[in-house]
């Protein structure tokens, strides 16, 4: 298990469905991550607060609309070396 996944395993529940659904769907905004995982704007708030303080996602902003952000989960390494 990599040190991303160990660190996500210890979020609560609602910070483990926005993590994956950044990993599945790529970058999105924080209302586009309320829809595709059908959390209350609120909840995906709090998750994103708790999956940035464990610094497994990077937070850039939104180049259609500067006043927003677009969060991306990064990386969690944990593909087999290639020979």
């Amino acid at each position: 298990m990599s040190e991303t996944e160990s660190t996500v395993e210890s979020l609560p529940p609602s910070a483990k469905l926005v993590y994956k659904t950044l990993e599945y769907e790529g970058s999105l905004t924080q209302s586009e991550l309320a829809e595709e995982s059908l959390l209350p704007q609120r909840t995906v708030r709090h998750a994103l607060k708790k999956l940035d303080d464990a610094g497994v996602i990077e937070e850039s902003v939104y180049l259609m609309d500067a006043r927003k952000s677009t969060y991306t989960a990064l990386e969690s390494n944990t593909e087999a070396p290639t020979a």
